[in-house]
């Protein structure tokens, strides 16, 4: 935990101090930026209080007393619910405005971890309750320096699997020795992640790769149990993600799309190119406000997109957010690029990484373009290779 910095960050919010709360590891959110054990036994809750100046402050149990006794600050401890609520009451005194992993009205749900009833209890004591949001997004997903290499190391890796896996697909589609080849969605998992293993590359689930009208089905994923062959004709829709083995390291992720053995339909190609120019239009609205200084929040971003899409008579086929925050998890706690879903108010910060992949899912296919873009002070870039035109297997 880097106390200075968090209060300097409060300060700068207009907060008067950032409250952490949790029983039964409620909030992973707390234990990663106070650098708690997330395996400790904990039965009974505990808050801790880091005002905006002056010393932190520990509430705990006494029969788990010593569960914050890694944090700075006075300790103190209760046994009943009135003693706790006086505590509570104490330990907050003559702080008004106050921060805590809360969203109003659950808009951004991947911050809402206090219950409604502490909330309450609070706001009882004439406490207001404000969404620790854009401070969790400063805490969690701003990137070091060491971080955006990983990320560096991963898209190198990824960009030449992927490009090699297309080649191995024709190959395996067109063997040398003549005739039709076998090739199914789950072999080409399986051939991907085998190539990503040999980089010394890690993920969670996946990768996908989708055929027809699987490719509208944007978490599809292919087993060996449940997988369609991939023949000559078929569309293609490859989303893939992984991340090195390095401690915090940060995850590459991309979706590409292509057409086996012919050239695209006139429909695919209008689809395609549309979904092209909702990607680029976020992307264009990112790099703007960075270039001027200007702030964006994620919906922004979305907003962008989304019109794109709308405009050309798609909006009902654009079924999810057009990116996310990635950090050390896939699905980081940073500001993702959404209007849809939710309407994310937070901004996009400088050195953060998120994805921007819009898409459009017909019946009988989908097309989705992802690139990872990487922001600091003044600037915004695309960190890997850009598709441009569908991949021709």
């Amino acid at each position: 935990m880097n106390l200075d910095a968090i209060q300097a960050a409060l300060r700068e919010a207009g907060h008067d101090g950032w409250l952490f709360y949790d029983h039964h590891h409620r909030d992973p959110i707390a234990e990663r930026i106070l650098g708690l054990d997330p395996k400790a036994h904990i039965t009974r809750r505990w808050y801790y209080y880091i005002p905006a100046s002056g010393e932190p402050r520990r509430l705990v149990h006494r029969i788990e007393q010593g569960r914050l006794d890694s944090l700075p600050g006075l300790k103190v401890q209760y046994s009943s619910w009135q003693e706790l609520a006086a505590a509570l009451e104490a330990m907050l005194d003559g702080a008004h405005r106050i921060a805590m992993q809360y969203s109003p009205n659950n808009a951004i749900m991947y911050v809402s971890m206090v219950d409604a009833g502490t909330v309450e209890f609070l706001r009882g004591l004439g406490k207001q309750i404000v969404s620790s949001a854009d401070l969790v997004s400063q805490f969690e997903a701003v990137l070091t320096a060491e971080q955006v290499a990983t990320h560096a190391v991963a898209q190198v890796a990824i960009d030449r699997i992927l490009a090699e896996g297309w080649r191995e697909m024709a190959a395996r589609l067109r063997p040398p020795s003549g005739g039709a080849g076998s090739l199914s969605e789950f072999d080409h998992v399986q051939w991907l992640s085998e190539a990503m293993r040999r980089e010394g590359l890690i993920w969670q689930d996946g990768p996908n790769v989708s055929a027809n009208a699987n490719s509208s089905d944007s978490h599809y994923e292919p087993t060996a149990e449940h997988s369609a062959p991939i023949r000559e004709g078929d569309f293609i829709l490859i989303d893939i993600w992984a991340k090195t083995a390095q401690p915090g390291s940060i995850y590459y992720d991309i979706t590409w799309t292509g057409v086996v053995g012919r050239e695209p339909s006139e429909r695919e190609q209008h689809v395609f190119d549309t979904v092209l120019g909702a990607r680029d239009a976020a992307i264009a609205a990112v790099q703007s406000a960075f270039a001027a200084g200007r702030s964006i929040c994620g919906f922004e971003a979305d907003d962008a997109a989304r019109a794109v899409i709308r405009d050309a008579g798609f909006a009902q086929y654009f079924t999810h957010r057009t990116g996310h925050n990635i950090a050390w998890d896939l699905h980081g706690s940073g500001a993702h690029l959404d209007n849809l879903e939710t309407h994310d108010e937070r901004r996009l910060l400088p050195n953060t990484c998120f994805s921007v992949e819009p898409g459009i899912y017909l019946p009988e296919f989908g097309v989705r373009s992802e690139i990872d873009m990487l922001t600091a002070p003044g600037k915004a870039w695309v960190t890997g290779a850009i598709q441009r035109e569908l991949v021709r297997i």
